[in-house]
């Protein structure tokens, strides 16, 4: 995967990360259950306060969060989940798209 395109989910407290080319990728991951490789995330996205909330169902987090980098050439727009269920749910109804 190229360092300008694609999703990275990662477990930060965990140090796993997991990399898709398509956000629809992450669906077949997270329903077989979640494979994650050994790393951290090279390029975070900017602090944001919505970073300290589930995109999915708003709890505030704490370090034990997912979060999910989409890199769209020099930007990294990042979403945060309670866990790998809510990030499933979201990306099933389309992520930052679905109305």
């Amino acid at each position: 995967m190229e360092p300008d395109e694609g999703f990275r989910a990662a477990e930060e407290a965990g140090e796993r990360l997991a990399v898709f080319c398509r956000l629809e990728h992450v669906v077949p991951w997270a329903m077989q259950g979640p494979h994650w490789d050994a790393g951290v995330l090279s390029e975070r996205p900017v602090p944001d306060r919505e970073l300290e909330r589930c995109a999915e169902c708003g709890a505030a987090l704490d370090d034990t969060r997912v979060l999910l980098v989409h890199h769209r050439g020099e930007h990294r727009i990042g979403d945060a989940f309670c866990g790998t269920d809510h990030l499933l749910a979201w990306a099933r109804a389309g992520g930052r798209w679905h109305s």
